[in-house]
């Protein structure tokens, strides 16, 4: 196409302080979850009652439970009452249940902590303040701040929280990561406020029936929610096989480092070729298979750490891919008037992914031993593949309007 062209937006510098800003406190949250992911079940065992598997996987899912439970009212009280307030009453509802975790003995009061740390369900309201922050033709460039601290705090996790548990112990990770909330308090309240965007026409409200019944967003929702408990399942019983292998929790980063870092590397581009081929779903579906191949592997491999160090570098490859990729095809796919209320349902499905996850890893792991925890992961991953052979991919127009 020739002749001038209108000169692409850009995000203004306030809009950009307010997206990075935002996306490092949606991080910090998530860092309840990532930090202790690669070295809790094997702390917990020395908690009184941390033997009993599938209570240490209850303390290590409940906060994706209290999370998704709570996660609506509190975008909804955002509205009512501003961002700023709901944001900094979750994120000290949060430090709360870090101090609790940080001086607990046995694990029940460990799964109390846990529950309380997520409850400061303040993702929604963090996401609506970006929306109010940014225009909305630039918000999908926001979100993708968002995207990318998520991606940032998940490996930087996998790789200190074994340095960090050495060193300060599990117990100083909570105090951490409450520490590091009190940082994000400050950083929220400098911000300036933005007026709270509303839906001009009330009839263009989206309806939650129509979300949860549009097939397309129950394919991705299914596979946010496969995703997350098969995650959550594997690092139930990953740091405790990697012990019993004789690799002490301070060595651990060295097997996920690398894995890590390679399929990282592989991300961008071939996001990037999917894009411009208009092959997003053949993407989407062999990283599904990637994810099951690992699994499938993990059955027959798992006796050695070099076996599992590749392992993971194929299931993080498939992962990472169908991290990356979800949040945008489900905003891509959801109808206009529908997108918040479609990445709120989104989020809630994580979070209860999370939660059945820890859950289920934890008994599969008590009954059945780790084939138990890779066959249910594989059985997951395998339906996964069924149901999303019924996606369409979102008009490429929508992909290139993004970018």
């Amino acid at each position: 196409m020739t002749g001038t062209s209108p000169a692409p937006l850009r995000l203004t510098r306030q809009e950009r302080t307010a997206s990075m800003t935002l996306g490092a406190v949606f991080a910090l949250r998530l860092l309840g979850i990532f930090l202790i992911l690669p070295v809790f079940s094997v702390w917990a065992q020395t908690l009184e009652g941390g033997t009993d598997a599938f209570m240490v996987g209850m303390a290590l899912g409940i906060y994706g439970l209290t999370q998704a439970v709570l996660q609506i009212p509190f975008g909804a009280a955002s509205d009512r009452f501003g961002r700023k307030p709901v944001i900094v009453t979750g994120l000290l509802i949060f430090i709360a249940g870090s101090l609790l975790a940080y001086s607990a003995d046995n694990i029940t009061t460990l799964l109390i902590a846990r529950a309380i740390q997520g409850a400061g369900a303040v993702s929604a309201a963090v996401t609506a303040m970006i929306s109010d922050s940014v225009r909305e033709q630039l918000l999908t460039r926001a979100m993708a701040f968002v995207g990318a601290s998520i991606g940032v705090s998940f490996t930087f996790s996998l790789v200190i929280s074994p340095i960090l548990a050495d060193s300060i112990g599990v117990p100083g990770i909570f105090l951490l990561t409450a520490l590091l909330c009190m940082l994000a308090i400050g950083a929220v309240l400098m911000l300036p406020t933005a007026p709270v965007k509303r839906f001009e026409n009330f009839r263009a409200r989206a309806k939650l029936r129509d979300v949860f019944l549009h097939s397309q967003l129950m394919r991705l929702n299914l596979g946010i929610f496969s995703l997350h408990m098969a995650q959550m399942a594997l690092f139930v019983v990953i740091p405790l096989r990697l012990t019993e292998l004789d690799l002490v929790v301070a060595q651990h980063w060295t097997v996920y480092l690398p894995a890590v870092l390679v399929s990282l590397a592989f991300l961008m581009p071939v996001l990037r070729h999917a894009e411009k081929t208009g092959r997003t779903k053949e993407l989407f579906v062999g990283a599904i298979c990637l994810v099951l191949a690992a699994f499938a592997g993990f059955e027959i491999f798992d006796n050695s750490v070099l076996l599992i160090s590749v392992l993971l570098l194929v299931f993080f490859s498939g992962f990472n891919v169908l991290e990356a990729s979800l949040p945008s095809l489900v905003s891509k796919t959801a109808p206009q008037e529908c997108k918040g209320l479609a990445l709120g349902v989104y989020n809630t499905t994580q979070s209860v992914g999370v939660f059945i996850g820890g859950a289920a890893g934890g008994w599969l792991y008590s009954v059945f031993g780790t084939h138990g925890v890779y066959g249910f992961c594989a059985a997951l991953m395998v339906l996964w593949i069924i149901a999303a052979q019924g996606m369409t991919a979102p008009a490429r127009g929508n992909v290139e309007a993004d970018s």
